[in-house]
């Protein structure tokens, strides 16, 4: 109990401002506007990290690296955190490698909870609104390539499907990833 609270509470914590410093990566980087409350929201939350890393670390093309290294810090705070809340077992050189894999599952969270939103807002029949078009506008990069593939079934597109099943793919093989990490750690 003394290790879960702590570990759920920086879990909240890090996923709000990790995902919001994500969020705002994906959002520059597909040219989404931030005119939007979710943008403004994001920005809010974000600013304070991502700003002064901007100062230091430039963008390249479309990635706003910032962001990024933001988002990935503030995993390795967390990781760090949870380490020393454990007494400090195992060796410190293997904790850029646990937060990368931990930013990277962050991510593919973000993503299926986007794709997740996605689909059941393309179910719900409604005027177009700026949330919807928003989510629309994140989530069209990753089913595009697939509906390539995947027909409509009875008037329903699967891709947002197809692409949540992939990203647990992947979230399981990050899992594995993290698993083995934290076993060359010990």
């Amino acid at each position: 109990m003394f290790y879960q609270i702590p570990a759920f509470l920086l879990d909240v914590i890090v996923g709000l401002l990790g995902g919001a410093c994500l969020l705002r990566l994906y959002m520059q980087y597909h040219r989404v506007p931030f005119g939007n409350p979710l943008g403004r929201f994001v920005f809010a939350i974000s600013d304070w990290i991502v700003l002064p890393l901007r100062r230091v670390v430039p963008p390249v093309k479309r990635w706003d690296l910032a962001s990024a290294i933001a988002a990935w810090l503030l995993v390795m705070a967390k990781f760090l955190l949870l380490w020393l809340l454990m007494g400090g077992l195992g060796r410190w050189t293997i904790l850029p490698l646990v937060s990368l894999i931990g930013l990277l599952q962050l991510a593919v969270s973000g993503l299926t909870a986007l794709l997740i939103v996605y689909a059941v807002l393309s179910w719900v029949p409604s005027a177009s609104s700026m949330l919807q078009d928003l989510i629309a506008r994140l989530a069209e990069p990753l089913v595009r390539p697939l509906r390539r593939f995947i027909p409509l079934v009875g008037g329903v597109d699967l891709s947002p499907l197809a692409a949540i099943v992939l990203l647990q793919i992947v979230a399981i093989v990050l899992g594995n990833l993290m698993g083995s990490a934290f076993t060359l750690g010990r």
